[in-house]
Order: C-alpha cells, then structure tokens, then sequence
C-alpha cells in the first residue's frame, strides 16, 4: 500500500515538472529540451527530474530551455532563473559507462578518499568534485564559471555566453599570441593558486570570451598530493603547446614550462 502511494506521489510530481518546464519554455518561444530524444531521455530518468522539482521548489532555477551541448558523460542544459539570469545547468549521465574510466582522476585525491561502489556513487562524487574544484579557482580568482549549486547528478554554474548560445571554445575561435600566454598563465594559476592540475586541459575546454580566457570542465582536475598529478600536469602543456603550434603560434618548450610551474 506504501509503495502505491509513493508511486503515485512520484508520477504526480514528474507530471507536475514536465508541464512546468514545458509551459516556461513555449512562454519564452524557445525549444523544449524536454521532448522526445535518445540523449534527453538518457538525462532526465526519474531521479533526474526530482532533483530538477527540487531546484526548483528551492528557488535555484525556475526552469529549463533547452540542451547546449552534449557529451558521454554529460548534457548541458540552458537554465534560467527567478531573475532571469541564465544558469548553466550540467547534468552527468548516471546510465553511461564512461564513467569508470575516470576512477584514476578520483582515487588517490586525498579529497575523495572515500568511494562507494556503483556507477551512481561514483557520478554523485564526481559532480561533488567538479563544484570543488570549481569552487577552489574560482576563490583564487581563476577565470572559471562561477559554481552555484550542486546535488546529486546536477551542478549548477554561471552561464558563460548569451541568449543560451555559450562562447566559442578556443577550437572553434581565432587565437594569437596572448591567448597562449593566458592559457599558459591560467595552467600556473591553477597549481600554484587553487592548488590543482587540470588533467584535461586543452582547446575543448577554453572559452574565447570579450574579456579573456575562461576555462571549464574541472571533473578531472585533481589535488597536487594526487600520485598522477605531474603526470597530467606534463600532458596538459603538451596538449594545449600542441594546439597553439597547430595554429602557428610560437610556443615556449614544455620541459622548461614544466620546470618553471613546479620550482
């Protein structure tokens, strides 16, 4: 008798979300990221739109447009909230398998000591560690997107674009010499003032941006005490000396970058 009413509880509330979230997005004559559709459906399963209801009930967002950009692990949704301010809402893929390949960027981060068994645990921590991470540049003045809000499979962050259209990424922008020295100054910025290598820092996770570089996608950056972490603090030089050098732009030796960051 319990599990009847709990069900009925649960059908009512996700019906009550999809027409509030429907309702707001033809108000405001942009698409529905709700519809029919393989990667949507994927998103938003049953526990995805509770917490959805719940940001919402707790005034974190009013609703939800449509996706900006999708991934393996993760889908992008354009957010907006009570002032209607844009929210970039991420929201990673409990049903995806990706996400054990991303155990070496969790275990031996002192952060994180404790994982719990489960693709869902270990998507739960990763968003835990994303808003950290984020959290930790941001305080030391790091040019990321503001982190907002974080609960189980969703984080919440500062929309870093406009009209729900993000900012080009360097791959898809012109580049000069300054922002190769920006990008090189922020991967400094990172080790020495938020304490952190990126460990997927390359030209798909820089926004080109009127005021400067702003880098995003944290998942993977880990601590310093991390075993790996120079590692991937070489591979993140390589990667981003790599794409300047592709663009022809004159770039400073890895091994003496990786010599000056650690000194």
């Amino acid at each position: 008798m319990s599990d009847d009413i709990d069900d009925d509880i649960s059908r009512k509330l996700e019906s009550k979300i999809d027409n509030k979230l429907a309702s707001k997005s033809k108000r405001k004559h942009l698409e529905d990221g709700f519809k029919k559709g393989k990667v949507v459906n994927e998103v938003l399963d049953k526990p995805t739109v509770m917490t959805l209801y719940k940001m919402i009930k707790d005034h974190i967002i009013a609703y939800v447009n449509g996706s900006i950009s999708a991934g393996k692990e993760s889908v992008v949704f354009w957010g907006v909230d009570e002032h209607d301010v844009s929210v970039a809402l991420k929201i990673y893929l409990v049903s995806t398998s990706n996400f054990k390949k991303r155990e070496p960027y969790i275990l031996g981060d002192p952060r994180f000591s404790r994982l719990k068994k489960g693709t869902k645990n270990l998507v739960y921590l990763w968003a835990r560690k994303e808003f950290r991470n984020l959290s930790q540049c941001y305080d030391a003045g790091i040019p990321v997107p503001q982190p907002l809000y974080v609960t189980n499979n969703v984080l919440a962050m500062d929309f870093v674009g406009q009209n729900g259209v993000p900012e080009k990424s360097l791959l898809y922008s012109e580049v000069d010499e300054d922002d190769y020295k920006q990008a090189i100054s922020i991967i400094k910025d990172l080790y020495h003032k938020a304490k952190l290598v990126h460990s997927d820092y390359s030209e798909y996770n820089i926004f080109k941006t009127e005021n400067g570089l702003v880098v995003f996608d944290l998942g993977s950056a880990v601590d310093l005490r991390h075993p790996n972490a120079l590692e991937f603090l070489k591979r993140d030089i390589y990667n981003i000396n790599r794409f300047f050098n592709k663009r022809g732009i004159s770039v400073e030796d890895q091994n003496s970058l990786f010599e000056d960051i650690v000194k």
